[in-house]
């Protein structure tokens, strides 16, 4: 509870987010065992309910009555046994649910039908994240690292459009036949950077008339052929108290007709903040999911219109609703597209409602992106938390230093978008990847060690918290191994009793705060861990540290040094306080003083409980390195 609200821990969704949203998806088991599987991804959100195991009785009938309308299953079992029992019950392409095939020894994860479209290939990348398995995939285009043309939008945060043969648009470009052009004029075009699509031939063009013969489209326009829809429009909607809901439908969808607009490409509604408990306008949005953005008179009043009214200026206090609400909510560089249009009622309806459309620059979709703060550990991808593997596995784009991201690039997929950043603007790091996820994207902003220590989370959530509460992405912290915590390990049992971190990096907090907490920390008897011990400008401060410390505890307090951490030159050595080789100590290390207390002993420190009969006999400190 945080000033009088509370907030809830977020869940992940239970599927594939940008896939059918229908169903949940089922995990059941034909071989002994499969609990031991199926239990972790029903704790990891992948599954909806309880798995059906080998032995129930419901287990022959589940796939059968819930085929129909399941998001997807996770199957324990023999390929051919599955086979058998789904093919009975397959309607097509676009009707089939995802169904994931995994050995009972969980070493392989297969996705088996529903690759692109119904999600099974992103699903597999999920069991895989948690389980620690390998996902075997036999579709031609992620076994040759191309794009898949039918399902790649989904995690840029577009739509599909209804028409189109997308399975004819597949079989031309696995026979690598014919010009394979794309016609882009909405969204997004950083998809064309991706290692995935080196194969896919953009088109210039600027607008709809302009594509050509393309095979597939990617606009805000509806039509005949392949389409992908970036959700850029903003509906603008101003209307009388208690207007009926079939008017708002009628305005909205004969004038996104009139224009030939895809509804898929609608990213919400706007209005005034007055019409937050207007009926209609809510149904409206709950019915086509669409989020629904509210501003005050003032902030509507200061957008300049090609259509003010005076008499809405007296009454609502300000010009314009429908037109400066849709240029507001599609945020930085929106313009609007169609002016307003009034509709009033019709026989058996009542009201008057007002319609405008506007256009954001390249999509502003908050509400279908997310943000992941992804603590990546130390660097070895043992290391890497499942939760922060998963993450990786989900997201469209990664962030980061170019560092870390080295260290996780074996896990990058070709059609991932990698953003490198330099070490020093983490500011402008972070306002890019929520930038990114403000577009609907699903964003991976990498740290080392854990993104809550010393790292981009805090930040993150600054800005973050700066967005309107209406117009934020997701946001999702993910841990990982600090380099406290590995340092530790390495050297046995330091942090058994009270403990504490301080970074010695002056860039961002003044030496003398600093030097005050140093004080505490000695007077304290806490362990102390010095993050960003010594660099080439900052080489007098460790030993300033290590002085106060000192003054608070013997000579003979084991230090240990840790650096590169889980890293191919990583190396531990433990020493005195008194003697610590500071020349030996850079911003790759990590300096652990123990307290009073804490001994060393065979190259292993320890610091005692205190549990009951323990003891711990106290021989010199001595090197230790690995």
């Amino acid at each position: 509870r945080r000033h009088g609200t509370e907030r809830a821990v977020p869940e992940r969704a239970a599927g594939v987010g940008g896939m059918i949203n229908n169903g949940g998806v089922w995990g059941l088991s034909f071989s002994a065992g499969g609990e031991a599987l199926l239990q972790p991804l029903l704790q990891a959100g992948l599954l909806t309910s309880p798995p059906v195991l080998c032995g129930d009785s419901a287990l022959p009938a589940c796939l059968r009555e819930q085929w129909p309308g399941a998001r997807g299953f996770v199957v324990v079992g023999a390929c051919g046994l599955v086979v058998r029992l789904v093919a009975p019950l397959l309607a097509g392409k676009d009707q089939d649910p995802a169904l994931v095939v995994l050995d009972p020894q969980g070493r392989f994860v297969i996705p088996l039908l529903g690759g692109h479209q119904a999600g099974a290939e992103e699903l597999s990348r999920q069991v895989a994240a948690v389980l620690g398995a390998q996902v075997v995939s036999t579709g031609s285009s992620s076994g040759r690292q191309r794009l898949a043309l039918d399902s790649f939008g989904q995690a840029w945060g577009w739509r599909r459009g209804p028409g189109g043969d997308w399975s004819a648009l597949m079989k031309r470009a696995a026979r690598a036949e014919g010009p394979r052009g794309v016609a882009q004029s909405a969204g997004s075009r950083r998809w064309q950077q991706l290692q995935a699509a080196a194969a896919v031939r953009p088109l210039q063009c600027s607008d709809e008339h302009d594509a050509g013969e393309a095979e597939l489209r990617i606009t805000i326009h509806a039509g005949p052929g392949c389409r992908w829809h970036p959700p850029s429009l903003w509906l603008g909607l101003g209307c009388e108290r208690h207007t009926s809901l079939q008017l708002l439908e009628r305005l909205v969808d004969g004038r996104l007709e009139q224009l030939a607009l895809a509804p898929e490409a609608v990213a919400g509604l706007a209005s005034i903040d007055r019409k937050s408990d207007e009926p209609a306008l809510l149904e409206l949005a709950r019915r086509r999911d669409w989020p629904l953005r509210l501003f005050g008179a003032t902030e509507l009043a200061a957008v300049p219109v090609p259509n003010p009214s005076a008499v809405v200026a007296a009454e609502m206090g300000t010009a314009s609703v429908a037109e400066a609400a849709a240029v507001l909510a599609a945020g930085p560089g929106g313009q609007l597209l169609a002016g307003k249009q009034v509709r009033r009622a019709a026989e058996g309806e009542l009201g008057a409602a007002t319609l405008a459309i506007a256009q954001a620059s390249e999509q502003w979709a908050p509400h279908r992106g997310h943000l992941h703060l992804v603590g990546s550990g130390p660097g070895r991808l043992d290391l890497l938390t499942p939760d922060a593997r998963r993450a990786l596995a989900e997201t469209t784009v990664w962030v980061g230093y170019g560092l870390y991201l080295d260290l996780l690039e074996p896990l990058r997929r070709p059609d991932q978008l990698r953003w490198d950043g330099k070490l020093t603007e983490e500011r402008a790091r972070c306002a890019l990847a929520l930038d990114l996820a403000s577009q609907g994207l699903s964003v991976a902003l990498v740290s080392s060690g854990d993104s809550g220590i010393y790292a981009m989370a805090g930040l993150a959530l600054e800005l973050w918290l700066d967005q309107p509460s209406d117009g934020r992405p997701g946001f999702t912290v993910h841990p990982g191994i600090s380099a406290l915590q590995l340092a530790a390990a390495r050297a046995g049992a330091p942090l058994m009793h009270d403990f504490c971190t301080i970074s010695l990096s002056d860039r961002l907090t003044p030496w003398p705060v600093i030097e005050q907490r140093l004080r505490a920390a000695a007077a304290g008897d806490f362990v102390v861990a010095l993050y960003n011990p010594r660099s080439r400008e900052r080489h007098w401060q460790l030993a300033s540290a290590l002085d106060i410390l000192l003054g608070a505890r013997p000579g003979s307090t084991p230090v240990v040094l840790a650096r590169e951490l889980g890293r191919q030159g990583e190396r531990v050595s433990v020493h005195r306080l008194e003697d610590l080789p500071i020349n030996e100590v850079d911003m790759l290390t990590l300096v652990l003083v123990g307290n009073s207390s804490s001994r060393s002993c065979e190259g292993w420190v320890v610091t005692p409980r205190g549990y009951p009969g323990a003891e711990l006999s106290a021989p010199p400190a001595e090197s230790k390195s690995g």
